[in-house]
């Protein structure tokens, strides 16, 4: 599973430290085991959000994993603690995990435009490796939504997906997923010169310029998804 942009990732070369959130015992001890074996290391695994922003700082974590339903009303709880969490320490990456496709949480994690963050569904995990990998590609700056998650998100918005084909419409929703050029060639059946022209085309069409310093794979992508 490739990152969603290509240029300028940091290095990272002590271990990432994951703080998970989840109010369920067995799949909490569960991803604590995963994340061991992965080779990274427990900031912390915790069945609420309370106090979250200062048990993230306090255990210097380097990605936060959340549920989005927690106690005590097991509604929203997850995601406004990922949103505090986010205005607070924007270095940290951001996971969300749900069982549910919520286009609206989605949208408010996506609002600051600036990635380090991931929706995915639980029920659709099916890979560790893919899974473990998601949370680095968070890390990194990447965005990593399910493509369920993407299908909602752009029904909800009308424009620019009025400016763009249904090819790039297509390698766009990939890019999402945070899928590399060369594994959106392979989805779509084209050559990955294919894939470069459109990608550069959604660049042009939704006015992202190069500037040396922002990743605009990153940028493509948030602009699509946010509500106008």
């Amino acid at each position: 599973m490739s990152g969603l942009y290509d240029e300028g990732m940091p290095a990272h070369t002590s271990p990432l430290r994951i703080a998970l959130v989840e109010d369920s015992l067995l799949l909490r001890e569960g991803l604590t085991r995963l994340f061991d074996e992965a080779g990274y290391v427990s900031a912390g695994a915790f069945a609420d959000a309370e106090h979250i922003v200062e048990r993230v700082e306090e255990s210097k974590a380097d990605v936060a994993v959340l549920d989005v339903r927690l106690p005590p009303t097991f509604r929203d709880e997850g995601i406004r603690a990922a949103l505090r969490l986010r205005a607070a320490a924007r270095q940290v990456g951001i996971l969300v995990l749900s069982q549910y496709v919520e286009g609206v949480y989605a949208r408010e994690l996506l609002a600051d435009g600036a990635g380090g963050v991931g929706y995915l569904l639980k029920d659709r995990v099916s890979s560790l490796d893919e899974f473990t990998d998601a949370v680095r590609r968070v890390h990194e700056g990447g965005t990593v939504l399910d493509p369920l998650v993407v299908r909602s998100l752009l029904a909800a918005r009308a424009d620019p997906v009025a400016s763009l084909t249904p090819r790039e419409r297509d390698v766009l929703e990939l890019m999402a997923q945070g899928r590399s050029n060369a594994t959106i060639a392979q989805r779509l059946f084209i050559g990955v010169g294919a894939v470069e022209k459109n990608v550069t085309s959604i660049f042009q069409k939704l006015g992202l310029e190069d500037s040396g310093t922002d990743h605009r794979r990153v940028r493509a992508v948030l602009a699509f998804l946010q509500p106008e």
